[in-house]
């Protein structure tokens, strides 16, 4: 791997999050009957995806220096 991405565009790192929480809702008893933990995994990349798009959209707007 030469290639470097943030880490909230991993898919694995947004998977073992997901496998994380699932535990802990688990480990307190909260149902998760109708979730899939591909499909959390997906949605939470793609918020976290619209964040970033946001605070970058953001950053940019209220800055200071032209980009050159």
């Amino acid at each position: 791997m030469t290639s470097v991405k943030p880490w909230y565009s991993s898919r694995t790192v947004w998977a073992a999050i997901v496998t994380v929480l699932m535990a802990l809702c688990g480990l307190f008893g909260v149902p998760l009957d109708g979730f899939h933990e591909s499909e959390m995994a997906d949605a939470l990349l793609q918020a976290a995806t619209a964040i970033a798009g946001i605070v970058a959209l953001i950053g940019r707007l209220v800055a200071k220096s032209r980009i050159g």
